[in-house]
């Protein structure tokens, strides 16, 4: 679903006032500020429970920002995330306005043993930004971003948007790693690893990070970098939402050229293999400045598959030719997309085409090169349909990324070359089961070639354990780090790492 933005002065108290003249404003926060009623909810054990007017009340308080309750409108926007199909209901949602606001609903959260959702950019595909019975933290009131530019850093809130950064960075021509989709969140990504078209040449979005600021369980603002609070610094970066929620990223900037070549190389489906055969021995040893994403598509409706190349050429436009020179050999494309362009346009390039704006399954796992069977085993599983599409993503990782010694961050998988994505999509109301059986029948077919895989796609297929197995030798560390800063796991709504 389509994400209702909504102007921030709209989301402050003063939005309940009359001094805006809008009686439909109005009716929309009408009654927020005045809890009428108890409210049902489901305890972190999943009991049920009622949570107490008084109490709520007591929360709406102590608020700057919003409180959004079951019944109103707002509420309605606020509790839905970018896939479509998910389709849950919190007892309650702040939308704070800083790190005092995030205290309070985190004190309200662990005093009502409630289950903590976190949503910035609502991206999270199996729907963990949301929850059922527990409170909200709807990030999207609190967004800023602030240029350092003689210490080359931005300062970034924890709801704020990777289109924003791109902006504010570039203007000053600087940049640092942050997505390919411009209304992905910046906790989600940064905290999970953070892929992007330049993170070959500058490391993923965490190795960019030079300090955080972070509101645990306790609801305690903390913060962390390589001098204060160094475990809780190294846990953030790759352990994902596990120790609380960030509220400020100090982020490292790199000087670049604001122009850089970009686009895609649209070839037949009938193509794919020989595409791929290039790919697979090119791909790992391309210059640092080249990101090229593969894609394979059979589109919703019947439509003719397509293979794709993604690029982006961040380097010396003199160059590009010559790095770009093994994909002659596949001949003139359908369609040559790759030009010139604005990294910031470039970076906003996929929003509209994200096919998780339509309710999807995905799976994912890391390669370490393209063992042989790889390239067979996917084209030979990958089938059109006329009610969905189906894609298979190859998103270049290595570069910069594998310079870094997987215990250096929480993030372990410092090894891959790629990260393997398998994803349907279908529109919103038809008939699910037989598009998820498909696409884990696919699966199924290329999970023996991963080692791991990215937190951000974790799904209900994974159980703890797994999850738990997937940080490998980093495990032991972020289990005890856990348990100082989230003992009775509040924040378990992620790939939950277990209290030791």
């Amino acid at each position: 679903m389509r994400r209702r933005n909504f102007c921030r002065a709209a989301l402050t108290g003063a939005a309940l006032t009359p001094t805006f003249g809008s009686q439909a404003l109005a009716s929309v926060y009408a009654g927020l500020l005045k809890v009428d009623r108890d409210l049902e909810a489901i305890t972190r054990n999943g009991g049920e429970q009622i949570l107490a007017q008084n109490h709520v009340q007591s929360l709406a308080d102590s608020l700057r920002g919003n409180l959004l309750l079951p019944g109103n409108a707002a509420y309605e926007s606020a509790r839905h995330v970018l896939n479509a199909s998910i389709d849950k209901h919190p007892a309650l949602i702040v939308q704070p306005t800083g790190p005092a606001d995030i205290g309070s609903a985190i004190d309200f959260a662990r005093d009502n043993s409630l289950v903590v959702a976190v949503k910035c950019g609502g991206h999270s595909y199996s729907g963990r930004s949301t929850c059922n019975g527990g409170l909200m933290i709807d990030l999207s009131t609190f967004r800023d971003v602030r240029i350092d530019l003689p210490n080359q850093s931005a300062f970034v809130t924890g709801g704020s948007l990777l289109g924003q950064l791109d902006h504010e960075s570039m203007a000053v021509g600087m940049v640092t790693t942050a997505g390919t989709v411009s209304h992905t969140g910046v906790g989600g990504l940064t905290t999970a690893g953070g892929f992007g078209r330049v993170g070959r040449r500058f490391g993923l979005a965490l190795d960019n990070v030079k300090s955080v600021d972070v509101v645990s369980a306790d609801g305690h603002l903390r913060h962390a970098s390589a001098q204060e609070n160094p475990d809780l610094y190294w846990a953030v970066r790759g352990g994902g939402g596990n120790f609380g929620v960030v509220t400020n990223f100090e982020f490292q900037l790199h000087p670049m050229a604001r122009q850089v070549i970009g686009g895609s190389l649209v070839y037949p489906i009938e193509k794919l293999r020989d595409l791929l055969d290039i790919y697979a021995q090119y791909s790992p040893r391309s210059p640092d400045e080249l990101y090229t994403d593969l894609v394979a598509v059979y589109p919703h409706g019947g439509k003719p598959g397509v293979a794709i190349l993604d690029i982006c050429w961040s380097g010396d436009a003199a160059a590009y030719d010559k790095a770009m020179q093994p994909y002659q050999a596949l001949g003139d494309p359908l369609v040559k997309g790759v030009k010139a362009v604005d990294y910031v346009a470039l970076q906003r390039s996929g929003d509209s085409t994200d096919a998780r704006s339509w309710a999807s399954y995905l799976k994912g796992g890391f390669i370490e090169g393209f063992k042989p069977g790889l390239i067979d085993s996917m084209v030979d599983a990958m089938e059109p349909h006329p009610d969905r599409s189906t894609i298979v993503i190859f998103q270049h990782s290595g570069g910069a990324i594998n310079q870094v010694a997987a215990d250096a961050t929480a993030f372990p998988h410092r090894y891959a070359s790629h990260n393997l994505i398998a994803m349907v999509a279908w529109r919103q109301g038809t008939p699910t089961e037989g598009h998820v059986r498909y696409i884990k029948s696919l699966w199924s077919q290329l999970q023996p070639f991963t080692h791991g895989y990215y937190t951000v796609e974790v799904d209900d297929d994974h159980d703890l354990g797994a999850m738990n197995r997937n940080y490998q030798a980093n495990y032991p560390r972020l289990a005890g780090i856990k348990k100082q800063y989230d003992p009775q796991n509040m924040f378990r709504l992620n790939s939950n790492v277990t209290p030791a």
